[in-house]
Parts: C-alpha cells; sequence; structure tokens
C-alpha cells in the first residue's frame, strides 16, 4: 500500500493541473461561444457536480475508491477529447461540445472527489493516520502549488501564438501558426496530462478496509444515514460547517479577483503573474500548517483562518490602487490552512466505512455554499445598481456597484461566522476530541 501514497500525490498533480485555467473565460469565447452561453455552461458544470458529488462518494465506499478514481481519469480524458477535436466554425455543434464537456467534468470532479483521499488515507497503517496524513498533505500541497504556477505560465504562453512561432523559430523551426490552431494547445496538453493520470490510478491498489454493507439496504439509503450520522455528530459537522463559512466568501473573492485587478490598476498583462504568485504561496503554507496542527489547538488553527479571511476582505474593501494587490496573499494563507486543517480534522474523526461519502458531504456543502452566497453577492451588486461594471469600458475600470460591493463583504463574513459561533457554542464546544484541544 506504501505507493499509494506518491501514486495519489501524482493523480492529483495530474488531475488538477488544467492548462487552460488562466484563459478560461476566453478560450470559450475564441471557440466561438457568447458569454451568456459561458454563463450557462458555468451553470450546467456547477448542477453535474452537485447531483453527482455525494452519490459518488457512496459508490466508491461500496465498489472500491481505486475504480472512482480510474473512472474520473477516464472522465478527464473523454471531456477533453470532447473539445480537443470538435470542428470548429459551427456555433451550435461547439456549443454543445461543450456541453457535454461541463457534464463530464462535473462527474470527474465528482468521482475523484473523496474517493482519492480516502483511498490514499486508508493506504496508511491505521496507528500511523493522525500523524503521517499532515506529511502526505504538505507534501501534495506544495507540489501542487508548484504544478499550478507551472500550468498557469505554460498555458497563458502557449496561447498566444506569436510567442509560440517565436519560440518555435528559436528552435530552429520556421512556423506560422495561426490563433485558431494555438488555442487548442492548453487543451491538448490537459488531455495529454489526463491520460498520465489514468495511467497513474491503473497503479493504485485497493487498500484493505472494512467495505461491508447491508445489502438489503440502497444507495441513497446509506447516503441518508450517513447524513444522519454527520448531524449526530457536531464536531464532524463544525469541521464542514467552518469550511463552507471561510470557503465560499475565500472563493467569491477568486472568482472575481479579475475585476478587483482592474479596480486597483493592475495592468492586464500582469494577471497571470498574480495567479501564479498566488498560487506559490502553497509552497510555503502546509509547512506552517503541519506545524499548527502538531502544536497549537485546533480552535487556534480556525482562528488564525478567519483573522486571514477577515484581514483580506477588510483589505480590498479599500481598494488601494496597484499596492491593494497585497491583499490577495490574506485568501491565499486563509485558503491554504482551511484545506489542510479540514482535511487532517475531518479523516481523522471518519471511519474507513463511510469516509468517501463524509468527504463527499463536504464538497457538496462547500459548492452549496458558495452558490448560495454567489446569489447573495449578485443580489447585492443588482441592489447597488447594476453588475458591478456596467459603466465600465475597456481600460476604465470596474463599475460603481462592483466597488461598493467590496464593502459588503466583510459584514457578510462576519454574519456567517457568527453563526457558526452560536452553533460551537451551544453544541460543539465540549465535543472536541481531547487529541485536537491542546
Amino acid at each position: 500500500m506504501a505507493r499509494n501514497i506518491p501514486l495519489f500525490i501524482a493523480f492529483r498533480l495530474l488531475f488538477n493541473a488544467r492548462f487552460y485555467y488562466p484563459i478560461f473565460a476566453v478560450i470559450q469565447l475564441d471557440y466561438g461561444l457568447t458569454m451568456s452561453q459561458f454563463a450557462i455552461l458555468n451553470a450546467v458544470w456547477a448542477v453535474s457536480i452537485v447531483l453527482l458529488e455525494v452519490p459518488s462518494g457512496a459508490i466508491a465506499d461500496r465498489i472500491g475508491r481505486k475504480r472512482m478514481v480510474v473512472g474520473a481519469a477516464l472522465l478527464m480524458v473523454i471531456e477533453m477529447a470532447v473539445i480537443a477535436f470538435v470542428p470548429l466554425g459551427n456555433s451550435t455543434l461547439v456549443f454543445w461540445a461543450w456541453v457535454i464537456n461541463r457534464i463530464l467534468s462535473g462527474a470527474a470532479e465528482a468521482s475523484a472527489s473523496g474517493a482519492d483521499e480516502a483511498l490514499a488515507y486508508d493506504s496508511i497503517p491505521e496507528e500511523d493516520q493522525k500523524k503521517r496524513w499532515p506529511r502526505v498533505l504538505s507534501r501534495l500541497m506544495s507540489l501542487s502549488a508548484i504544478a499550478f504556477v507551472f500550468a498557469m505560465l505554460i498555458g497563458s504562453a502557449v496561447y498566444d501564438p506569436n510567442l509560440v512561432n517565436k519560440a518555435l523559430g528559436w528552435l530552429g523551426i520556421e512556423a506560422n501558426l495561426e490563433k485558431e490552431t494555438v488555442i487548442r494547445f492548453p487543451v491538448y496538453l490537459t488531455l495529454a496530462t489526463g491520460v498520465c493520470a489514468v495511467f497513474v490510478s491503473l497503479f493504485m491498489k485497493e487498500p484493505k478496509r472494512d467495505s461491508s454493507h447491508d445489502e438489503s439496504c440502497s444507495m441513497w439509503s446509506e447516503i441518508f444515514e450517513v447524513g444522519k450520522w454527520i448531524l449526530r455528530h457536531p464536531f464532524v459537522y463544525a469541521l464542514i460547517l467552518a469550511a463552507l463559512v471561510h470557503d465560499s466568501v475565500i472563493r467569491l473573492f477568486l472568482t472575481s479577483a479579475s475585476e478587483y485587478y482592474r479596480l486597483i490598476d493592475i495592468p492586464i498583462a500582469w494577471y497571470g503573474v498574480i495567479g501564479a504568485a498566488f498560487a506559490a504561496l502553497g509552497i510555503f503554507t502546509p509547512r506552517i500548517a503541519e506545524w499548527l496542527v502538531e502544536h497549537r489547538s485546533i480552535r487556534t488553527n480556525y482562528v488564525f483562518v478567519s483573522i486571514a479571511t477577515l484581514l483580506g476582505l477588510v483589505g480590498i474593501s479599500f481598494a488601494i490602487p496597484i499596492w491593494g494587490v497585497g491583499m490577495v496573499v490574506f485568501f491565499g494563507l486563509g485558503m491554504g490552512f482551511l484545506n489542510f486543517f479540514t482535511s487532517h480534522y475531518l479523516n481523522a474523526e471518519v471511519d474507513s466505512k463511510r469516509r468517501a461519502t463524509v468527504l463527499s458531504f463536504k464538497g457538496l456543502a462547500l459548492n452549496l455554499g458558495f452558490g448560495g452566497i454567489a446569489l447573495l453577492y449578485g443580489g447585492i451588486l443588482k441592489f447597488l445598481g447594476g453588475d458591478g461594471a456596467e459603466v465600465a469600458g475597456p481600460g476604465e475600470g470596474a463599475g460603481p456597484a462592483f466597488r461598493e460591493s467590496l464593502f459588503w463583504l466583510p459584514g457578510i463574513f462576519l454574519a456567517a461566522l457568527a453563526g457558526f459561533f452560536l452553533y460551537y457554542f451551544t453544541r460543539v464546544r465540549n465535543a472536541i476530541p481531547e487529541e485536537h484541544d491542546r
């Protein structure tokens, strides 16, 4: 089972290193889609992953985690192949190819979510799991940060026909590739990593675990049973709730980060560099988080996450020109610590039999939380007078509604945090395991 750990890390790197991420919206527009179709595709992806998240975890607990991981890798290959080879020019055909891509992408994310982490955790001898898992997480997050920086920079570079032609010229290759050709390069690279992910997943081994299930009990009945189990365990429920409160507001900023950069007068050419620098924070935060889980209580650790998140939200509300970009550091620290702490504490409290299902419930909660706060934020923007860029043209900066909406974010976060503290002091304070309450 020892080789499952490096294989798990390799799988995560290959599965998540999507070379088209830095130009995600642009590439769809260059394929011939409209902004309204782009919005529809995002909704299709969200619906597919929400519907499949928990069932996929339950299936993994029933049939084995390796099968789900292999299935996720195969779905990734198919999703990328669909848009890698679809003929351009027919807008209807291209749109439906992207619809298929988004559905398969949601299915792949749901299949991998929970299953790969549960497989890796159960591959560690039970007596060493709580001690070794933080080290595995630290290594994974550091390498993931490096891989994401690489994917951001390479994905942006190969999308530029001028840069690609210059690079080929330096290599002594005479070429004049057009934009219609290079726009598929990030897709081809992601397709190649998907193929590698398939091979990596095939080498994994299913760890021995308690996989007994009541055959008379349907999968949906077991899902409801796990859901009730979570509700009956205040500490586990609180971990998921804490992740939801922090993750949703951080992700809300990250999805609108480019609009914030425009507001504080950051040149567009620097967006990719900032994204890479943000990812690079993940090289250092896991080491700090690993030390914190070993030497500080869970209360102290989540206070750090809350402080970092709040400082970031307050900082961006001032929208300081140029220098306001420094506030992104707080979100990088907050998200890095949050992911590390949630994985460590949650895996330590869940037994092998239901681990993938519980982790899938966590993923479902985070997606629903983000969707809810996104709807709330959209309502705030509408209340303030528009979509946040209603009077902004190219190079003119963000609109006044978006600027004013930034003042609301700290308040939204504090209100959500207050709700969490109410639950914590009434149900959780005395339910924290002694090993986490140093």
